[in-house]
């Protein structure tokens, strides 16, 4: 057997192993984001209606086992990606990194601008990898219910 990552397109078939694997990715910040991140109430239903609209998901797969995913969806001319997510026991090998590259080529497959993100302010390791992708902030936001900013809007334009 092959120890390649191997990426692909999400299929209906996915929804179970993707919300395990978002759900085991989050887990660290479990009790640390206020307010809580929206990836602990992510169900295989849930991202099944996901992939039936116009969202889709990217799979890391190593021996047929997924070991990360992104979520993928349109957002004017741009394609926005959330819930990238590494099980921690595969943390460290460029994993997150492939993920968001494949992202950036679906973007340009699309003819799409650029790719966005948002991430938790109090997440500054996770701002870190993606300003070393070329990402830049753009705009802050608050979380319904805050009065100060609780997010960080960033993109990569691509064109």
């Amino acid at each position: 057997m092959s120890d390649h990552l191997i990426l692909r397109a999400a299929t209906a078939a996915d929804t179970t192993a993707l919300a395990h694997t978002i759900a085991a990715a989050f887990e660290q910040y479990r009790g640390k984001l206020q307010p809580e991140s929206g990836a602990f109430l992510e169900s295989a239903e849930a991202i099944s209606a996901e992939l039936a609209r116009d969202s889709g998901a990217i799979i890391a797969e190593r021996n047929g086992a997924v070991v990360g995913c992104v979520m993928v969806k349109p957002m004017e001319n741009d394609l926005y990606f959330g819930r990238l997510s590494v099980l921690p026991t595969e943390r460290g090998h460029g994993i997150a990194r492939r993920l968001v590259e494949a992202v950036e080529d679906e973007a340009r497959r699309r003819e799409l601008a650029g790719v966005c993100l948002g991430v938790r302010i109090v997440l500054t390791e996770n701002q870190r990898l993606f300003t070393a992708l070329g990402y830049v902030e753009y705009s802050r936001e608050a979380h319904p219910g805050f009065d100060y900013p609780t997010s960080i809007n960033m993109r990569k334009a691509l064109r």
